[in-house]
Formats: C-alpha cells, sequence, structure tokens
C-alpha cells in the first residue's frame, strides 16, 4: 500500500460569542482547524487534525509513495521536519486511522486495548469570577461530569484562587478539581517573567487545602528541581508536559522525576506512536500519564484512542466552558465527541479513530 495524496483543508469558524482563553489576552474570534486527509492507493482514506500544519506542503514529497503502515519510519520522518518547523503529528493521526481500517480494529486495540471508556474531565480555558466558575461547575457536575480542571492566571493570582475555592464551597468533596498555571511554555510574544518558586510554592499550599488533585505546569520547563521542591513540601501532585517538543525531552523529565502525571497531547507534542512510550515509562516509575487535548473532536479522538489503549487515567482532558467552548463549537466540521451520562468519553468501535466528518461543513468553513 502506498499513500498517492495528502490533502489539507484549512477551515475557520466564527465565533461568536468570542472566546476568551486564559493564556491569550485577545478574544479569539474565530476558530481555525485543518483536516488532514491521506489517500492511499488501496482506496483507504485516513483522517486527522488538531494543529494547523502551517508550512507542510514543502515537506508532503516526504510521504507520497510511502507505505502508510510502517508507522514508524512514518514517525521517524516527522520527527526529522519537527525539529526544523511545525508540529505535524496530526498526519501520523490519519495514518494510524489507515492502519486501524486495514487491521479492522479501533486505534485503541492496536495501543494495547486496556479500555473502552475513560472518565473525562470539564477542562476550563476561560476566566470567570468566583460566583461564575462556581455556578459552571455545578452545571458541569449536574451534566456527568466527575472533574473539573481550573486555569489561574499568573496576572492575577488571588483572583484565581478565590474562583478555585469557591468552587470547592460549591460542589462539595466528592468531585476533583484540577489547576493548571500554564507555566511551561508560552504564547507567542508573551516575555512577561514567570512566577517565582516561592509564590507558586504558596500557591501550591492554598490548592493543597482545597484539596486540588494536581498542580498543572506550575513552573517553567527547564526547573525540575523547582518542580520537585513544590511536591517535596506541599504533597501535591505535579503535571505537566502538554506541549514538550521532542521525546529526548519528555524522556529526561521523566527520568529526572519531574512531575507525577505526563501530559503530552498526541497531535500537538511527540505524536501517538511516542506518547505510548511516555505512557509505559511512566508507568514503571509508578507515575501517571493523562494526554493534553486542547485542540478539536479529531485530536481529542486520537488523544482518547492511545489513552484508552494504555490505561491511562485517572481522567481524560475534555475541553469544556460553556458559552464560549461547547463540543458543537470544538468539532464544527464533524459528528460532535461528547461524554455519557456517567461522564466518560467512550471509545469508537468503528474500525481506525472512528471520527464521521461532516463533508458540507468542511466546504461551507473552509478559507
Amino acid at each position: 500500500m502506498k499513500i498517492t495524496a495528502i490533502r489539507l483543508t484549512r477551515m475557520t469558524l466564527p465565533l461568536d460569542p468570542p472566546f476568551s482563553a486564559a493564556w491569550d489576552p485577545n478574544p479569539r474570534r474565530d476558530f481555525p482547524a485543518t483536516l488532514v486527509t491521506v489517500e492511499t492507493d488501496a482506496g483507504i482514506v485516513g483522517v486527522g487534525s488538531g494543529d494547523t500544519m502551517d508550512g507542510f506542503e514543502a515537506y508532503e514529497h516526504l510521504f507520497l509513495g510511502t507505505d502508510p503502515l510502517q508507522i514508524l519510519n512514518q514517525v521517524r520522518r516527522i520527527e526529522t521536519i519537527n525539529f526544523h518547523g511545525g508540529r505535524y503529528w496530526p498526519l501520523e493521526a490519519a495514518l494510524w486511522d489507515i492502519v486501524g481500517q486495514v487491521a479492522d480494529l479501533p486505534v485503541s486495540v492496536l495501543f494495547g486495548g486496556a479500555r473502552d471508556r475513560l472518565p473525562a474531565y470539564a477542562s476550563c480555558g476561560e476566566l470567570k469570577a468566583p460566583e461564575a466558575r462556581a455556578q459552571s461547575a455545578l452545571a458541569a457536575k449536574a451534566r456527568g461530569f466527575r472533574a473539573m480542571k481550573i486555569r489561574v492566571s499568573r496576572d492575577d493570582v488571588a483572583g484565581g484562587i478565590a474562583a478555585v475555592r469557591a468552587t470547592r464551597e460549591a460542589v462539595g468533596d466528592d468531585f476533583e478539581l484540577m489547576v493548571d498555571l500554564n507555566q511551561m511554555w508560552r504564547m507567542s510574544g508573551d516575555i512577561e517573567p514567570a512566577l517565582s518558586l516561592a509564590r507558586v510554592q504558596k500557591i501550591a499550599e492554598e490548592l493543597q487545602e482545597l484539596n486540588v488533585l494536581w498542580l498543572e505546569e506550575p513552573l517553567p520547563q527547564a526547573d525540575v528541581v523547582g518542580a520537585r521542591r513544590v511536591r517535596a513540601q506541599t504533597g501535591i501532585q505535579i503535571a505537566g508536559g502538554e506541549m514538550v517538543r521532542s521525546m529526548a525531552e519528555l524522556a529526561g523529565l521523566i527520568e529526572a522525576d519531574a512531575y507525577d502525571i505526563y501530559q503530552p497531547d498526541v497531535v500537538l507534542a511527540v505524536g501517538m506512536y511516542r506518547a505510548r512510550q511516555v505512557a509505559e515509562s511512566a508507568n514503571l516509575r509508578h507515575r501517571l500519564f493523562t494526554p493534553h487535548t486542547w485542540s478539536n473532536g479529531l485530536g481529542l479522538l486520537a488523544n482518547l484512542h492511545v489513552a484508552a489503549g494504555v490505561d491511562a487515567g485517572p481522567y481524560l482532558e475534555f475541553p469544556y466552558d460553556p458559552p464560549g467552548w461547547t463540543p458543537e463549537r470544538r468539532d464544527f466540521f464533524m459528528r460532535p465527541i461528547d461524554i455519557d451520562d456517567t461522564g466518560c468519553l467512550v471509545v469508537p468501535s468503528t474500525p481506525g479513530l472512528g471520527a464521521t466528518i461532516d463533508w458540507d461543513a468542511v466546504k461551507r468553513f473552509s478559507v
């Protein structure tokens, strides 16, 4: 089998109301997505998404005529490009979609088949006042979620902790809360200093008192010693690694015992094949793996298949923060991915990734 074509369809969904991401000071008024379609000479087509794939056209020729089933070689090709430029892991997701169809199995089975569903946590992206965040958590709990992650901005730490405190008081102790400081990586142009280690330690102490399950990305990636110190002095679990660019960097973090929970996103960090290696390495050290999933439904599916295959947990991230961020807006070009009435994401049982693309929507929102 050979790859005969790789098509990139770039789309934009106008957002009304706009989505004000906690890590980006400019409200997002449109949502871009790129659909990767891989065609083969056997008539099998795979799809993937999760990153814009900007600049990939210059490298397309490296994949045409190659065997999509030779996944390790394909991963190595993507890694050589990743060193120089963009993150092209949605291509790997599309290739796994093909492999699953050829094998007549869901991709999760090819990754180990440990689970057919995973509990999801509602991942909030916006900064909201304490009462508004507490009400959003109550609504999420009523909808079936068992946990929520709240972003805390380094520009308003007191307000963020107040939102966590109000949420804990509202939802009680039978609902898990996580907190994300988003200090491990930066948006383009953000050159403001990170919170100091002493400040982060104080934040961690307050969050520990509020029974927060984990503190995510409390410090820049290079400060491994600081992350370990926060954990040792406060007892709170530390999570990170969602955008780490290479397997070597992640292996180094695991070897240094930097975190309790490792979170590489399979379409934004190191890909699906390598994420499985991260999961296995973390598990051997009695650490957890649960990937970051902040993209669209196809990116979420790719992460779900890997996570279910390797028995990740305790939860899988589910971007959810109405009215700005809903399954319908996030997955505007496909059948929306949603939790069931028990708060779980069920792995599609169809071969491949199991996505249902709305080709009319693809055409309508193409740019």
